[in-house]
């Protein structure tokens, strides 16, 4: 069965198809009878607008713009790779795509670019850290008509329109459950380590980990977790000093990045190694899993978080509904045994501001 055209809302309605357009595209100059009338006969048809047809009569561009992180850290890079795809791929839609990279977790210097008094888009993506005055930018963006989509690290749950990334809690759940099957009945000892805790995806992990540890795992208790700041140096400076003061650790859990320092560390330790969970199949965790010194990655597929990112952004733009991003998007668990084949770098195509943001 075919669908409904406008020519049949036309026809139904009793008014001419230019009417019917009239009415459907809100440019008004009709009279009131004839828009109930049209409005009645595109719910009774079932009409559903071709969005993409129209956008393109109208040539209508999509401008969305993403806040990413800039920092040493494969993931970000992953993530910026992932866009640039993105941005090849969705010319076709009339999508355009810009970032502003901000310095990694600073809440200030996001804060800041958040507060740009001349932000124009019709979809802003960042990757953002909780903090009081972030919390108040995004209510503001929304206020003045900018929806806001937080990306793999979720903010202002209550103001910003949209989350997409995983579940942190249940990939938390997830580490300590990996953590608990290692070590069988065998009593150890785990090492958390956070990026930082005005991270909120790093609080959920560490939440889901000590959920299924202490409650279900008595024999696994937890040292308190650092927080290295996603910096190798520091990274590799904390757990050397942890390791030396606790030769019973028997497992660590990175929650952020900064893992180039842990490998680090590991393969200059002597004596048995810990079980070693961490997040993000990076160039530096799939080096480490390869040499045998990282057991376990939970990655959250930053590629498909970009393209759902973006077909969310759409549907905003466009006013239509979206499904829950978070229910798409399953993590994987890489071993040494199930690796897929490293891909090459793309080229950079995405035009590129580096804060302080510009807008435009």
């Amino acid at each position: 069965m075919r669908k409904p055209t406008l020519h049949d809302v036309a026809r139904t309605a009793g008014v001419s198809y230019s009417t019917a357009d009239r009415v459907l595209n809100a440019r008004g100059g009709v009279a009131q009878k004839s828009v109930e009338r049209v409005q009645a006969a595109i719910q009774s048809l079932g009409y559903e607008r071709d969005l993409h047809a129209a956008n393109l009569s109208r040539r209508r561009m999509y401008r969305f713009h993403f806040l990413l992180p800039k920092a040493d850290h494969s993931f970000f890079r992953a993530l910026r790779a992932a866009l640039d795809r993105e941005q090849l791929l969705r010319r076709k839609d009339r999508i355009v795509i810009s970032i502003t990279e901000i310095p990694a977790l600073d809440p200030e210097a996001l804060a800041l670019a958040l507060e740009a008094p001349d932000i124009a888009c019709d979809c802003l993506a960042v990757v953002a850290t909780e903090a009081p005055r972030i919390t108040a930018a995004i209510t503001a963006l929304r206020d003045r008509g900018v929806a806001v989509v937080t990306l793999v690290g979720d903010a202002a749950p209550e103001t910003r329109t949209a989350y997409v990334g995983i579940d942190n809690v249940m990939a938390g759940r997830t580490a300590g459950r990996l953590l608990r099957i290692a070590h069988g009945a065998r009593p150890g000892l785990i090492l958390p380590v956070l990026g930082a805790l005005s991270a909120r995806d790093h609080r959920e992990r560490l939440e889901g980990a000590t959920a299924v540890l202490t409650g279900e795992a008595p024999g696994l208790p937890m040292l308190e977790a650092l927080s290295v700041d996603d910096r190798p140096d520091l990274m590799r400076a904390r757990v050397g000093q942890a390791l030396a003061e606790h030769p019973g650790i028997s497992g660590i859990y990175s929650i952020g990045a900064g893992n180039r320092g842990l490998i680090e560390t590991l393969q200059a330790r002597h004596g048995p190694r810990p079980f070693v969970v961490t997040h993000e199949l990076t160039q530096t965790t799939r080096a480490g899993l390869e040499a045998g010194l990282v057991d376990a990655v939970i990655d959250q597929k930053p590629a498909q978080e970009v393209a759902l990112a973006i077909d969310v952004m759409k549907a905003i733009a466009d006013g239509r509904d979206w499904t829950d991003p978070t229910r798409d998007i399953t993590p994987t668990i890489f071993l040494q045994d199930n690796l897929p084949a490293a891909s090459p770098a793309p080229i950079p195509v995405i035009e590129e501001t580096t804060f302080a943001p510009v807008f435009q």
